[in-house]
C-alpha cells in the first residue's frame, strides 16, 4: 500500500479549446494542431517511465485525430469526457447538455472502442444538472471540482447556497476527484488572448513543478493515501524546455512512496470503501 497516488491527466483539446473560444483563423487553430506533435512525446516520455495516465478528450478531438486517439487507449491509458467541442456546460439547458453529453460518449467508444467511465467539464464549471446526468449513465466519476485538494468524495446533487444560508445536498454514487488551478499547467504557462482578458502565461516550468512537488510532500506528511491530481495540456506541456522539466519532475517525485494511478482506479478504490487523503491523526513526523 503506498503512502499516496499521483494522478497524470492530460486534456487533450487541440482544436476544440478555438472552436469554443471562437478564434478559427489561421494561428489559433495552428496552436490546436500542435497538440497533436506533442502526444506521441507525451507517450513515449511516459512509456519510458511505465506510467498510466488518463486523458480527458473532447469529441470533436477523437473525430479529428481519431488515430491518436486510439493510440492513447492502445497504450494503455485511460480516455474520459471532456465535451464535445469544449463547450461551458454550466451555460446550457438541461437538453442541450444531455445532447452533448450523449454526443461525446458516442464519439469516444466510435473512436477508440474504450468503456467510458468519468468526466472532466470543459472550463471545469458544471450545471446543476451534470451530476444527475452523470449518474444517469452510469458513469464513476467526475474530475472538475474544488471542494478538497488530496480526498475524493462523493458528488452531491441538491445543494443551495445563496445570502440565506447553505443546505448541503444528496451524496450519490458519484465519485469526485478533485482538481485546482493551481495544479493546471495552462494558467501558468499559456499565454491567451481574448477581447476581454489576456492571461500572460510564459512562466518558468521549474518554478510550477517546484510548487508542485511541495504539494505532494504536505500530502504525504499529513495525509493517509492522498491523491494528487496534476492537469496537462498537451499543446502547453507539448514544448522542448517544459518536457524537459517534466521528465525532471517525474523522476524525482518517483522517488517518493507514491503509485500512479489512472483517474478510474482512483474512483474504485473510493466506491469499494477505501478513505483517501484522511487526515494523518498524530500530526506530522519530524
Amino acid at each position: 500500500m503506498p503512502a499516496g497516488y499521483v494522478c497524470l491527466t492530460f486534456d487533450f483539446d487541440a482544436l476544440s479549446v478555438w472552436v469554443d473560444r471562437g478564434q478559427l483563423t489561421p494561428t489559433p487553430r495552428s496552436r490546436g494542431e500542435f497538440a497533436a506533435v506533442a502526444v506521441p512525446r507525451l507517450l513515449d516520455l511516459l512509456s519510458r517511465r511505465n506510467m498510466t495516465s488518463t486523458w480527458f478528450v473532447p469529441g470533436h478531438t477523437a473525430h479529428t485525430y481519431p488515430e491518436l486517439c486510439r493510440a492513447i487507449s492502445d497504450r494503455g491509458h485511460e480516455i474520459a469526457l471532456h465535451g464535445y467541442a469544449h463547450e461551458n456546460v454550466a451555460t446550457m439547458t438541461e437538453e442541450v447538455e444531455r445532447d452533448v453529453l450523449d454526443r461525446s460518449i458516442a464519439a469516444l467508444t466510435e473512436v477508440t472502442g474504450a468503456r467510458i467511465r468519468g468526466f472532466r467539464a470543459p472550463a471545469w464549471d458544471l450545471s446543476e444538472n451534470t451530476v444527475t446526468l452523470l449518474n444517469e449513465r452510469g458513469l464513476r466519476y467526475d474530475s472538475s471540482m474544488m471542494g478538497h485538494d488530496y480526498a475524493p468524495y462523493r458528488c452531491r446533487t441538491g445543494d443551495r447556497v445563496d445570502a440565506s444560508g447553505t443546505v448541503w445536498g444528496t451524496p450519490t454514487p458519484l465519485v469526485e476527484v478533485p482538481v485546482s488551478w493551481t495544479l493546471d499547467d495552462l494558467p501558468h504557462l499559456e499565454f491567451l488572448t481574448s477581447p476581454t482578458r489576456t492571461l500572460p502565461g510564459l512562466r518558468d516550468p521549474a518554478e510550477m513543478f517546484a510548487n508542485w512537488e511541495l504539494d505532494l510532500r504536505y500530502m504525504l506528511r499529513e495525509t493517509e493515501q492522498g491523491v494528487l491530481t496534476v492537469t496537462f495540456h498537451p499543446q502547453v506541456i507539448g514544448r522542448g524546455h517544459r518536457l524537459l522539466r517534466l521528465e525532471e519532475w517525474l523522476d524525482r517525485i518517483s522517488a517518493h512512496d507514491v503509485e500512479f494511478r489512472t483517474v478510474a482506479e482512483i474512483a474504485d478504490l473510493v466506491a469499494d470503501g477505501t478513505e483517501l487523503g484522511r487526515p494523518k491523526g498524530n500530526g506530522p513526523s519530524h
